[in-house]
């Protein structure tokens, strides 16, 4: 299945720029790699936008280095790529951009937090409970700390292609629920960033059933799809068997052999591809602060 762009295309009249890709993994994993030389504030021609395109397919996970943009920016950029979503939680939407959540531990001056502190806290696939869950998300880095705050990438396509092949057979046409209130609760019982939510807030988010083994629409590959941030259940087993299967499943997606680690540097841009891959926050001091902002990009119905 050859890639088939479904974007927003380039500018045609732009000049084009010196791209180069450079692979970032260190792993057999694939996942990473840099795209160098390409600068945001310039318009993007449409045969660098399909090599940058081409790029996020391959690789799964971009990094654009020192990308000193507008939130406005930000947001026309991912615009590229698809329709973007809103995020439920809108206490946290940058003002004046409702596409931007902003990620961030820092609280304001009345002690109220000014983004989500706890993001990423479990393996997932951005927006994985929602009907159309998301194609891809842009997280750009507005303040760092100085140790800790990385963000680690897990290949759902080559954890896929590693299974063993009796687990590929038993899983091959299960499906799954996936909820955005499954770890919730859990979440808001020991942070200050889950605001309860209202009815509004609740009506947003049902749950949604996707299968277990998802195809990716633009390459044809097959990745695992589930997380245990928000995979609640296999539909249609037991219990037992529905939560020992996704433990399993968990686990093996999750190995080493299988991530990238994206040690972030002042004003990065990561883009990944939420059919390809997990990711998780390793994590950051309490006393440091961090904040980045962040698009997500609408995809299509998991098949």
């Amino acid at each position: 299945m050859s890639a088939v762009l479904t974007a927003t295309p380039g500018d045609p009249a732009a000049a084009p720029q010196e791209i180069q890709i450079r692979s970032l993994s260190e792993s057999p994993s694939g996942v990473g790699a840099e795209v160098i030389g390409l600068d945001l504030n310039l318009p993007l021609g449409e045969a660098d936008f399909r090599r940058i395109h081409q790029a996020h397919l391959d690789h799964h996970v971009l990094v654009f280095r020192d990308q000193r943009i507008t939130p406005q920016q930000h947001v026309d950029f991912s615009r590229r790529f698809g329709p973007l979503q809103i995020h439920v939680l809108k206490n946290f939407q940058l003002a004046g951009h409702p596409e931007i959540l902003v990620v961030s531990n820092i609280k304001n001056e009345q002690g109220q937090p000014i983004g989500l502190g706890d993001a990423g806290q479990y393996w997932h696939s951005d927006l994985s409970y929602k009907e159309t869950p998301s194609l891809g998300s842009l997280l750009h880095a507005q303040e760092l700390p100085e140790e800790g705050g990385d963000t680690l990438f897990a290949n759902q396509h080559a954890a896929y292609d590693a299974l063993p092949e009796d687990l590929k057979a038993r899983i091959a046409d299960l499906k799954a629920e996936h909820s955005y209130l499954a770890k919730y609760e859990e979440l808001r019982a020991k942070s200050p960033w889950r605001p309860k939510l209202t009815a509004a807030q609740l009506a947003e988010v049902p749950p949604a059933v996707h299968p277990v083994v998802r195809t990716h629409p633009e390459t044809g590959r097959k990745a695992l799809f589930v997380s245990e941030h928000f995979t609640t259940r296999i539909v249609g087993l037991p219990e037992e068997e529905s939560a020992a299967l996704l433990a399993e499943l968990f686990a093996f997606s999750v190995q080493p052999q299988f991530v990238y680690r994206h040690v972030w540097q002042p004003h990065d841009m990561v883009f990944w591809d939420n059919r390809s891959v997990m990711h998780l926050a390793a994590g950051t001091p309490d006393h440091l602060r961090r904040r980045l902002n962040r698009t997500t990009v609408e995809g299509d119905a998991p098949f």
